[in-house]
């Protein structure tokens, strides 16, 4: 805080990219929270955590490597903290699905490869003053994580699928219940 940052508008050219689109049918919650698990550090210390990493990781995942872009959603610390919760056994599915659209904290378009830089072209930029924007960035931030904590996280409805129902029933990506 206290230093000003610049709001930066691109164009990209999607023709001949490959895309991961997370939101896409044939996608769930789950196969997004694989790449997070794959590219940040869970504490899975616990005995429930480290199986859930491992099936998910056995079950759920999928080529996003070989992708020139992936969209799908941001994988900040509100969204990281709901995805360990859910890991740990604290939230259902359908709570950690909520939780990621509270606070509107939006989501990530990330560039992949070299090809897909090589479509971007930069448009231009605004200062964005930190005054204003810090405020309205740690407001969204902590309207989420409030919404979370009041609403989401203590409320539990009957037939809530946990890890533990997904590990137990080894559940797999096309589950209708996982939509």
């Amino acid at each position: 805080m206290g230093h000003n940052g610049y709001a930066n508008r691109y164009k990209i050219e999607c023709d001949g990219l490959t895309i991961l689109d997370l939101n896409a049918p044939g996608y769930t919650m789950l196969h997004w929270l694989i790449i997070l698990l794959e590219n940040r550090e869970f504490d899975t210390s616990a005995p429930l955590a480290a199986e859930a990493k491992e099936y998910l990781m056995n079950t759920f995942h999928l080529d996003y490597k070989s992708a020139d872009i992936i969209i799908g959603y941001r994988a900040d610390d509100s969204y990281f903290s709901f995805a360990s919760d859910f890991i740990n056994g604290a939230i259902s599915y359908r709570q950690l699905c909520n939780a990621m659209r509270l606070g509107k904290l939006g989501q990530q378009f990330v560039l992949k490869s070299k090809a897909a830089f090589e479509q971007l072209e930069f448009l231009g930029y605004e200062t964005a003053d930190s005054k204003e924007w810090y405020k309205k960035k740690a407001f969204r931030d902590q309207t989420a994580r409030r919404q979370y904590f009041d609403v989401e996280r203590n409320r539990r409805q009957r037939g809530d699928l946990y890890i533990t129902t997904i590990l137990d029933e080894e559940m797999k990506p096309n589950d209708p219940r996982l939509r």
